[in-house]
């Protein structure tokens, strides 16, 4: 049986949590060349900007709702698609969770439609997304 038969509208992906630090901000932004001080500045990103902290980059929070539908798929198949929103800012010091939640699947077709989404401690979905996946046929390549 191919493992498309086996999923369902609303399965859950394993959620993934990550709580980053001040040393994988700052790698993560030089890799990006991104210079923007509310990354690895915190008197700038407190006192000039007005954040409690060093802010996360939101291209980060991307990064980790890939990386969730990515180890949920495994070899089975390819991310077709992904797309996230940045709706709130999240800061150093704080445990964010990655989810994801199959919302519907078109067997015929080898495909499956993910709502995705990280949410920070208070419960708040701060980067919402969705995410279209392509199973392998059964024996091919897909």
């Amino acid at each position: 049986m191919a493992r498309i038969d086996q999923i369902r509208t609303g399965d859950q992906l394993p959620a993934l949590t990550d709580k980053p630090d001040n040393v994988q901000l700052f790698l993560y932004n030089a890799a990006l060349w991104n210079a923007h001080r509310i990354h690895f500045d915190l008197p700038y990103a407190k006192e000039v900007e007005g954040y409690p902290g060093l802010v996360i980059a939101g291209p980060l929070m991307g990064d980790w709702l890939t990386q969730c539908v990515l180890q949920w798929l495994g070899e089975d198949g390819r991310l077709a698609r992904i797309e996230y929103s940045n709706r709130q800012a999240a800061y150093i010091g704080e445990t964010l969770t990655t989810s994801g939640r199959i919302i519907s699947v078109d067997a015929a077709a080898g495909t499956a439609e993910i709502e995705v989404a990280v949410t920070n401690e208070a419960g708040d979905v701060i980067t919402p997304g969705s995410a279209t996946v392509r199973f392998h046929e059964p024996g091919g390549a897909g």
